[in-house]
């Protein structure tokens, strides 16, 4: 979308940074109207995340026209929010192309731009990030300024905290922005409230307070006191006495969609020594009364007609993949008592919306704190009962080692329901579920499942919760093929493929007798495989298990098939593929395989048939990949 200059003019002269810090200040307000319209219009015509951005308009605003970015450093976490930053620092005519094949990355991205200082998508590491640039910025004595801004939502991970307590003890310049954007700003945030931000973050209070401090060394017991009466003050009017005791300077919480008072704010509190924390309070989908009305809903949103007050509904042909988890896991609850499910922040985007309402007693939404989740169902596994984890493939990379050292080690009963695993498409490299086969292989005491389609999905699911010890079932974004749904469940036995089509090789008339191929499929790429298979005459087996693998299926491939193609929508170094070279090398079976998956590098945003196609995991590309090998 082309910027109309008679439509946004004041946006117009904010190109960069720069251009906007030489507008006037009570400019500003029009500049952030102009700024949400721009943002609204661009984003329901190409989708993308919005509401998020809608709510820190302001803030995004106040922050680039009092910090002299990109010297100084502003740090976003997780990036949702972003999209008003990258239209201020020269990416307003990309923005259409965010979350596209070859567009503007999703989050904050450092090779994207230089106003970009930390690349993102997990949430809670901005405090972490900006305590490191702010040591280096002490170090280089050269004024840099440093700012981290976290949501409500990413400040409850455990991560958050550590640099908190770190930042506190270490005393460096440094200011951290809660954003707190729940569905209505509190009491407190008002006239009066925003006036004591204000002299809290003055100088003449500063300059009060420290020399206060030192006036009272000389006499601990009355220094004690007044530290105590000040803290009890202060908790009256704000609630900020958590993060005093942190060791920072609390400040607000103040109206996050009152331009004048954050760039007055902001403007004391970058002078200030030491660390440094405002609360603002904004509303998430600012301005446009259905994001406000469903933040969630419009939390990211497909393409849509903005005059309209609702989001066009995608018509899937068949269920996703989190809803047949959903229901398989009400089914299940339903005649098991035990079940307890856990989910990191993530109810939604995992199916389990019918689960917390039917079952809300057993439901525990831990928010984004994954190692917590992976314990908090082994003390749970501990006690007898039959906890479920449903967690995004890249976020179980956060809660590894209590998958290691308090699940596995112990050989507790916990299934582990990974969704998104795979390419998940628009949210680009820090999203792709592309390690979770490769770093579960390595656990002892694990059993990890593969479904191939919403059946297998089904039926893996309740066999991982019947198996005493630790399981995983991983599946992908979206739909699946269509196949047929059982109702009735069926535990398979453990570490048994299946063979879907045999090969006629050697049959054909005027044909001397010759070994062939052997398709082993691993996940939601059967589909392709067969096509391939059919091109090929081959032989495809659905391994279905990945962990403990099939190994007698695989060795009884050997006699008629003289190369054997894995298939993994998972990394191929250390994936189900390495699975089946190991399991050669240990048989000393010298047998050519050929190893289909991800490749050895970070990959890109796009839809998911888009990344597939161009990494070769369609039916073409496979067979294109297959002949290539053959023909060297």
């Amino acid at each position: 979308m082309s910027l109309n200059i008679a439509d946004y003019p004041l946006l117009a002269l904010a190109n960069l940074p720069d251009e906007l810090r030489s507008l006037p200040q009570d400019r500003l307000p029009a500049l952030c109207a102009e700024l949400r319209s721009y943002l609204l219009h661009s984003v329901s015509s190409s989708s993308g995340h919005l509401a998020s951005g809608l709510g820190v308009v302001e803030l995004t605003v106040a922050l680039h026209y009092v910090y002299n970015t990109p010297f100084d450093r502003l740090v976003w976490d997780v990036g949702h929010q972003a999209y008003p930053h990258k239209i201020l620092t020269g990416r307003r005519e990309r923005l259409p192309s965010i979350r596209q094949l070859q567009g503007l990355h999703p989050f904050p991205w450092r090779e994207e731009s230089e106003y970009d200082t930390l690349s993102v998508g997990h949430s809670s590491t901005s405090i972490s990030a900006a305590l490191g640039m702010a040591i280096a910025a002490d170090q280089e004595q050269q004024g840099r300024k440093v700012a981290a801004i976290i949501g409500d939502g990413a400040i409850t991970a455990g991560m958050a905290f550590e640099a908190l307590n770190h930042a506190g003890d270490i005393h460096k310049d440094m200011l951290v922005i809660l954003n707190d954007n729940e569905m209505s700003i509190s009491e407190n945030v008002g006239a009066l409230n925003n006036h004591l931000a204000r002299i809290m973050s003055g100088s003449l209070y500063s300059t009060l307070r420290e020399g206060g401090k030192k006036a009272l060394e000389i006499l601990p017991p009355l220094k004690a006191l007044a530290k105590r009466t000040e803290e009890h003050l202060k908790g009256m009017v704000i609630p900020g006495t958590l993060f005093e005791e942190f060791g920072f300077n609390y400040v607000g919480p103040i109206d996050g969609h009152d331009i004048t008072t954050l760039v007055e704010t902001l403007r004391n509190m970058r002078k200030l020594k030491g660390p440094q924390f405002l609360h603002i309070m904004t509303r998430k989908g600012k301005g446009y009364l259905p994001a406000e009305q469903d933040p969630i809903g419009y939390h990211g949103v497909p393409k849509f007609d903005p005059a309209q007050d609702f989001l066009p509904k995608a018509v899937a042909t068949s269920p996703s993949y989190s809803k047949i988890f959903g229901d398989w896991l009400c089914d299940m609850a339903s005649t098991c008592p035990k079940l307890m499910a856990i989910t990191p922040a993530m109810r939604e985007g995992s199916g389990l919306v019918r689960y917390s309402k039917e079952y809300p007693q057993r439901y525990f939404d831990v928010a984004i704190a994954e190692q917590h989740a992976v314990t908090l169902a082994a003390g749970m596994a501990i006690e007898g009962k039959k906890p479920v984890v449903a967690i995004y493939s890249t976020f179980l990379q956060r809660g590894y080692d209590q998958l290691i050292h308090d699940v596995a080690l112990q050989n507790l009963d916990v299934l582990f329901a990974i969704d998104r695993a795979g390419i998940v498409g628009a949210d680009g490299p820090t999203h792709q579920g592309a390690y979770d086969l490769s770093f579960m292989r390595t656990i002892p005491n694990m059993v990890i499942m593969t479904p191939s389609d919403e059946n297998e999905c089904r039926q893996m699911l309740y066999t991982g919760y019947q198996h005493l010890g630790p399981a995983a079932v991983r599946y992908p974004r979206g739909t699946g093929p269509g196949v047929d749904i059982q109702q009735p469940m069926t535990a398979l036995e453990i570490g048994k493929g299946r063979i879907i089509r045999q090969a006629n090789q050697g049959k054909s008339e005027g044909k001397s007798e010759s070994k062939g191929i052997a398709l082993l499929n691993f996940g939601t790429l059967l589909a392709e495989a067969e096509l391939a298979a059919e091109q090929l005459d081959a032989t495809l087996v659905d391994m279905r298990f990945v962990k403990p693998l099939d190994e007698t299926l695989l060795l009884s491939l050997l006699d008629k098939h003289d190369l054997l193609v894995t298939i993994e929508e998972n990394a191929i170094m250390g994936g189900a593929g390495s699975a089946v070279n190991e399991c050669l090398m240990r048989h000393k079976k010298l047998v050519p395989v050929l190893n289909l998956g991800l490749p050895d590098y970070f990959i890109e945003q796009g839809s998911q048939q888009q990344i597939l196609a161009k990494l070769g995991l369609n039916a073409e590309g496979m067979l294109t990949s297959i002949n290539e090998y053959q023909a060297r």
